[in-house]
């Protein structure tokens, strides 16, 4: 039965739920089934004869049964194996001795990886984790300033959800039915506009301010080319050639994001072995880890559909896109409230719950204002950065915080994010100012 009125109980109650800390996936199924019993009652039926049942067990067959998330649980494995493949060190030393004459070059050489490293794996908490145990302290002790150093750490390591290859958009074309591939190529450009703003803001902080970011001593930067080529050789090729192979394979057609994710994932495990880092321990655990994020990120698109399901045959989805058309907004306004709206849900809440659950609320308003969907996407991509900096609940703060010395408070960790969040802003308005920077390289690879 259509009740609106019910719908929007539906939606405040959920909010309040998950803020208690309820697990958002089984409370989306729990209030799906729930509020869906009522709507679908029928007067006299039996109990388990109830529709919403029957919508909760195709959901769960259609996502168990979805092509392209086959392609999470290869990319996490992917992520997982190179994670534990002791590459991280090896990649950070070559590529801090390549930008040896850059200013800031040690946290130049730290984004360089986070955005390398994060492109590999994709888990913003492994990467956080693992360069604020390798680089932090390394540049606290080269006499870099605190700020700076967490604000490095904690930006770079959340560029894995933006740069190809994504979970994040692979989830969001899922969700949209967008093709996987076009966002990827739509991608690439903004993710490393992105990148590049944050080492040019450390560029620049460095040359106006050196004593913020010192420069190496000399015995560091004093390497014989011959060696600088062996570092790059043995660390940051074996790692790009794969990048390149998975992400050249998707973008020219020649696999399947699932197809390339299962060759990612095996040259992940070749790289481990050649590093010697393979073993049966690490091997065990990349396989629990990747069944465990899988399911999370299945379980989420069950609950996802049923609630969502429920919530638009209440009448939810058709008052909402009701009220939001009689504001009369322009797409620039329209544009800059759904983002105003999903920056306010990063605190709360992570990147896959906002895509799963609260972007479908804007889908079905972009046709209305004539949004290309995969451009919403990639500025939706951009803003979910945000979700990793912004107090009160910064993850990449909290992660890098329960690994670094006990000196370094978390406030000071939150401030030096502030800046990097001013990067992520730019970035979105020139994506929408220059919006070939998202169209060009899909036009040119697969035309209009």
């Amino acid at each position: 039965m259509t009740n609106p009125e019910i719908a929007l109980v539906m939606l405040g109650s959920f909010i309040f739920i998950i803020l208690l800390g309820f697990p958002i996936a089984f409370t989306l199924m729990a209030m799906g089934v729930g509020f869906g019993y009522y709507a679908y009652y029928t007067p006299g039926q039996e109990f388990f004869d109830s529709r919403v049942f029957y919508l909760l067990s195709q959901n769960t067959f259609s996502i168990m049964n979805n092509d392209v998330l086959t392609a999470v649980p290869l990319f996490l494995f992917m992520g997982y194996m190179i994670e534990r493949a002791n590459i991280l060190d090896r990649l950070f030393h070559s590529l801090q001795v390549a930008f040896k004459n850059v200013p800031g070059a040690m946290a130049v050489a730290a984004l360089a990886t986070c955005a390398m490293f994060a492109t590999a794996t994709g888990i913003v908490g492994a990467v956080v984790t693992l360069m604020g145990l390798l680089a932090f302290p390394a540049m606290l002790k080269a006499g870099y300033d605190q700020r700076l150093s967490a604000g490095v750490i904690c930006a770079g390591g959340t560029l894995g959800i933006m740069i190809p290859p994504s979970i994040m958009l692979i989830v969001y074309g899922a969700t949209s039915a967008i093709s996987v591939v076009k966002l990827y190529a739509a991608a690439m450009l903004p993710g490393f506009l992105l990148a590049g703003l944050y080492m040019i803001y450390v560029i620049g902080v460095a040359m106006v301010n050196p004593k913020l970011a010192p420069k190496l001593p000399k015995e560091q930067t004093d390497i014989p080319l011959g060696r600088v080529v062996y570092l790059l050789v043995t660390a940051f090729f074996p790692l790009a050639v794969l990048i390149l192979a998975v992400l050249g394979s998707i973008l020219f057609g020649l696999a399947t994001p699932s197809e390339a994710a299962a060759v990612g994932a095996l040259g992940a495990m070749v790289i481990a072995i050649g590093y010697r880092a393979m073993t049966w321990a690490r091997l065990k655990e990349a396989v629990f880890l990747t069944a465990r994020t899988s399911a999370m990120v299945c379980w989420l698109f069950v609950g996802s559909w049923t609630f969502s399901s429920v919530f638009s045959y209440l009448g939810g989805e058709g008052l909402i896109k009701e009220f939001v058309t009689h504001m009369e907004l322009t797409p620039v306004m329209f544009l800059i409230l759904a983002q105003v709206i999903i920056f306010l849900l990063g605190w709360p809440l992570e990147w896959s719950e906002i895509i799963i659950i609260f972007v479908p609320i804007f889908l079905p308003l972009l046709a209305f204002y004539k949004i290309d969907p995969m451009f919403f996407g990639i500025l939706v991509a951009l803003n979910l950065q945000t979700s990793f900096l912004t107090p009160p609940m910064a993850m990449s703060a909290y992660y890098l915080k329960g690994i670094a010395p006990p000196y370094v408070q978390l406030w000071t960790i939150f401030r030096g994010c502030f800046p990097f969040l001013t990067m992520v802003f730019i970035s979105m308005v020139l994506v929408y100012v220059f919006q070939d920077l998202v169209y060009w390289l899909p036009r040119q690879m697969y035309g209009n």
